[in-house]
Order: structure tokens, then C-alpha cells, then sequence
């Protein structure tokens, strides 16, 4: 029986080396193609698998057409890991938007040139920062609820873009996981601004990075047994690693720092350096649906605290020494030192405040009202209500077989977005078909139901254009349910027009 013929971008990042070396285990069955770009980094970490028979690397880039068509021809599956992230996707807003969305588009247009739009299968990987800022009480979550990343995260925008262009492909074969945040040695090395926009109140319902690429192989696995059915194909799924992998962003500071000694957090840090809202994350309430498909969950957040301390080794035991022998307040001085230093980076949330960055300052905290009035953090009052589950309507009957569907149905949700669907007519059932849609501010576009319904995805020229959120849930009752709860309506009203879109970028 002939290999798998299997291509495998982002080969290089944490989730994609993994998977890599996941997928090199099934050298008997699988022929693995890897684009990588050819700078140092990238050969030197690849340069042990240099002579690895099931191993063929093509040097190139995703954002160069032609070296993309090299890399697809003749797969049978592609694993779409690739892609520019946050913080640096936020500093080069274009150079995401082509690498994120411009790689996808450029995959799709190369499978339909090649001939393979009907046999090669595509995985996407999507981003729990599409649905963005769900901070409590709305903080469990599902494929379907609303489309919304966060203000000025132009990671999630290209993540957008590029899952709404492979929804809607003549692709046969495609399906999209959205990836949420990744435990595992990389993220416990980050030393970056980024950490104070993520919320203390804010929770991820994290995956490992060995059980990503667990999930990866197992699909390639099921894949080459015949085992995928139109059950996967064709969908969108939430990743998580279930209830052992949720956790706060306090609770994971209390723990990582507890490791290293210290019995309170505000000994390193202040409450008013974490922004109170417009990051992302969410507890998944259907993640579930893709582990039973595929069966990859082994680790718990217990990794990702034993990966810090690894991570911190010698350092972090000399430091737990001299906590414990009562230096704790010396030690955390170092750290909150640190910390502020981060905090006042380019991106960092307290040179949003000194700089009077109003924009930014409204974005994270409301205003600056918001963030003075802010307690310290020895009175910091967790959320605690968790386990509360806030139903998001998706405006269409949800028990109905999908085989049901229909015009009324399709009717029904538009008006729900505070728009109109205007196609006269519908194959009952058909979720791939386009349909005509009008949005509350007049935009017309076509989407098929399964990016309306199953994706969360609306109006693409709103998306496109800014963040208009305050304007869009004063006319759209599906958007208010995920952002009223998180913003008074007598708040400041502010439009944020994007830098750029996916018509910025263009691809052969």
C-alpha cells in the first residue's frame, strides 16, 4: 500500500516540531513533506532529520505562490500549522495578514490549479482568538457563537479571514480547528508585554503541545484507516484539553509563582498592570466532540507547571531557597522590577496608560476611570461562579437534523444578526450552498450556512473595515449576547478602523 503523502507546514513552531517528530514515528506508512523557510533557524532545528528517508523538505515560504504549489502537489493531506503569531503578528499587521491569510489562499488556489480540490484534505488551523474577549460571566463557549477578535489583534483578523476563505472553497475535503492556547515549553519562556493583556480574571481551556500534535497524527492515522467521515470533514471544532486543562490567569499565577516560593502574587506584580478585558479565551463547552473523534488528551495543566520549572531550573530553586528563608519581599521586588519593564514595552499595558493612548486605554479597561479606580491586588476578589454557563443563541433551531435546513431557518438568523437574508430560494439541507445576506449597515454578501451557523461568521466588509463592536450590538442581537455583558451601555462608543485586510494581500 502506498505511504500517505502527508505536508506539514509550520513544521519549525512548537506545535508543528512535534508533530513533526509525531508523524516521523509512522515512517512505514507516512511520507512527510515539510515547507519550511530557509533561514538559520529553521535549518539548524530540521538539520537532524536531513537524511530521514520519510522526510522531504521543500525551502520555501507560504507568502510565494509557487513555492507553496511545490509543496502541495500530489498530498494527500495537508496539516496548515504555519502561520505568524502574537505579540509579532500585532507589530507587522501586513506581513500576518500574508502569511495567515495569503499562505491559506494560496494552498486553496494551488489544490484548485493542481487538479486536487476533490481529493487533497486540508487542515486548518484556526484560533480560539477569533472569537475573542470572553471574559466572565460569558466565559464558556462553542463553534458557532459569534465571530469577534479582540481590538487591535490582527493575529485573530488574519485567522478570520483565512478560515472564512477555507469554509467557503470548493475544497471537498476541508476542516478547521481552532487552536487554543498552547502549554508546553514555549509558552513557559514567554517574557513578553503580551501577559499583562491577558485579564486575571480571563480563563483558556488550554491544550499540551505534545497532545496537539497527538491530535495531528491520530487524524493522518484515522485518515489513512478510512475512519473520517463527513462527521469531521466539512466542520469546524474547538481544541481543548478538557476540564483538567482550565484554569484562570490568576490561578496559573498563583501556581507558577507558588513553585518558585512566593505566597503572594502581589509581591511581584500590580492588578492594574493586566488589562480587564480584550484579550481572549474561553472554557469549551463542545470541545469534547473533536477528542472523541480523535482521541488526544493525555496531559493536564500538571505539564505545564512542570515545563516552568524546568524551565526556570537552577534559578527557580535558588529563588524558592531564598523565599522560603524569608527574602520573599526582596526577591518579588526583583521580579515586579522586571515585570514593569515589560509592562512599559511598546505593546505593554502600562505605556498605554502613561502614554495616553486613549484608544488602547478604553480597549483594556474601559477608560481610564476604569483603570484608576482599579483595587490593588491584595483585594483582588476572583471570579468564582465557573462552573455558571451563559447560553449564546445561535438564533436557528439547533436540534433540527442538518438535512432540515431551511430557507425559514436561514431567514430566521439573519434577522437574528439584525440583517435579511435575500435569497428567494434554498436546497433543504444544503450547508455548502452561497446565499445572499444583507447586514444591519447595508452590506451585501454571500455565505453559506455552515460559515453563518456553524462558523459564527457574518458580514466580511464589516470585518473587514474596523471594529465597530459598539455600533454593531446596538443593531444585532446575536453580536450584543457576547459583548453587552462585558460593556455598559453608556460607555464611550469607539470605532477602530483596521489597518489591514485580506485586500491588502495578493495572491496568484
Amino acid at each position: 500500500m502506498p505511504r500517505q503523502q502527508v505536508l506539514l507546514t509550520g513544521a519549525t513552531g512548537a506545535m508543528g516540531f512535534l508533530t513533526l517528530q509525531a508523524l516521523l514515528e509512522d515512517a512505514d506508512a507516512v511520507s512527510l513533506t515539510v515547507l519550511a523557510l530557509p533561514d538559520d533557524a529553521s535549518r539548524r532545528k530540521l538539520k537532524p532529520y536531513s537524511n530521514h528517508p520519510a522526510l522531504r523538505v521543500v525551502w520555501g515560504d507560504l507568502t510565494n505562490p509557487e513555492d507553496v504549489k511545490r509543496s502541495v502537489r500530489g498530498m494527500d493531506i495537508v496539516l496548515h500549522v504555519g502561520a505568524l503569531v502574537s505579540p509579532v503578528a500585532d507589530d507587522k499587521p501586513l506581513l500576518a495578514m500574508r502569511v495567515n491569510y495569503g499562505g491559506t489562499a494560496s494552498i486553496l488556489n494551488a489544490l484548485v490549479e493542481l487538479g486536487q480540490s476533490q481529493t487533497t484534505k486540508l487542515v486548518n488551523i484556526g484560533s480560539v482568538a477569533e472569537t475573542g474577549d470572553r471574559m466572565p460571566p460569558i466565559h464558556w463557549g462553542r463553534v458557532g457563537d459569534p465571530i469577534k477578535p479582540s481590538v487591535f489583534d490582527y493575529y485573530a483578523v488574519s485567522k478570520v479571514a483565512a478560515e472564512r476563505a477555507v469554509i467557503e472553497s470548493d475544497l471537498q475535503y476541508w476542516v478547521s480547528l481552532r487552536q487554543t492556547g498552547i502549554i508546553g515549553a514555549k509558552m513557559a519562556a514567554i517574557d513578553d508585554a503580551i501577559m499583562f493583556h491577558n485579564g486575571l480574571n480571563n480563563v483558556l481551556e488550554y491544550v499540551s503541545d505534545r497532545d496537539a500534535a497527538r491530535m495531528l497524527r491520530n487524524l493522518c492515522t484515522m485518515d489513512r484507516k478510512g475512519l473520517l467521515t463527513q462527521d469531521f470533514w466539512g466542520h469546524i471544532f474547538n481544541v481543548g484539553g478538557g476540564a483538567s486543562c482550565r484554569a484562570s490567569t490568576y490561578a496559573l499565577y498563583r501556581e507558577l509563582f507558588g513553585r518558585l516560593g512566593f505566597t503572594r502574587l502581589a509581591d511581584v506584580m500590580e492588578a492594574n498592570w493586566s488589562a480587564t478585558r480584550n484579550f481572549h479565551g474561553q472554557y469549551f463547552l463542545d470541545s469534547d466532540k473533536l477528542n472523541n473523534l480523535l482521541d488526544f488528551r493525555r496531559d493536564s495543566l500538571a505539564y505545564f507547571y512542570d515545563s516552568y520549572q524546568r524551565f526556570v531550573g537552577t534559578r527557580g530553586r535558588i529563588v524558592h531557597a531564598i523565599n522560603v528563608l524569608g527574602g520573599e519581599k526582596h526577591m518579588g521586588n526583583i521580579l515586579k522590577k522586571h515585570f514593569a519593564s515589560l509592562a512599559r514595552t511598546a505593546h505593554g499595558t502600562l505605556h498605554f496608560v502613561e502614554q495616553g493612548m486613549e484608544g488602547h486605554i478604553a480597549a483594556y479597561w474601559g477608560s481610564r476611570n476604569a483603570w484608576e479606580t482599579i483595587e490593588p491586588l491584595e483585594q483582588f476578589v476572583p471570579f468564582s461562579a465557573w462552573e455558571t454557563v451563559v447560553h449564546i443563541d445561535h438564533g436557528y433551531d439547533e436540534t433540527k437534523p442538518e438535512a432540515l435546513l431551511s430557507l425559514a431557518d436561514m431567514q430566521g438568523a439573519a434577522r437574528f444578526r439584525g440583517g435579511a437574508c435575500l435569497s428567494g430560494a434554498m436546497v433543504k439541507g444544503d450547508w455548502g450552498g452561497k446565499m445572499l445576506f444583507r447586514c444591519a449597515f447595508d452590506h451585501r454578501f454571500t455565505a453559506s450556512p455552515r460559515l453563518v451557523l456553524e462558523g459564527g461568521h457574518w458580514c466580511p466588509h464589516c470585518e473587514q473595515k474596523s471594529w465597530n463592536y459598539h455600533e454593531r450590538a446596538r443593531v444585532d442581537p446575536f453580536f450584543a449576547q457576547v459583548w453587552d455583558p462585558l460593556h455598559p451601555k453608556d460607555e464611550q462608543p469607539w470605532c477602530y478602523p483596521k489597518q489591514v485586510s485580506q485586500d491588502d494581500v495578493w495572491v496568484a
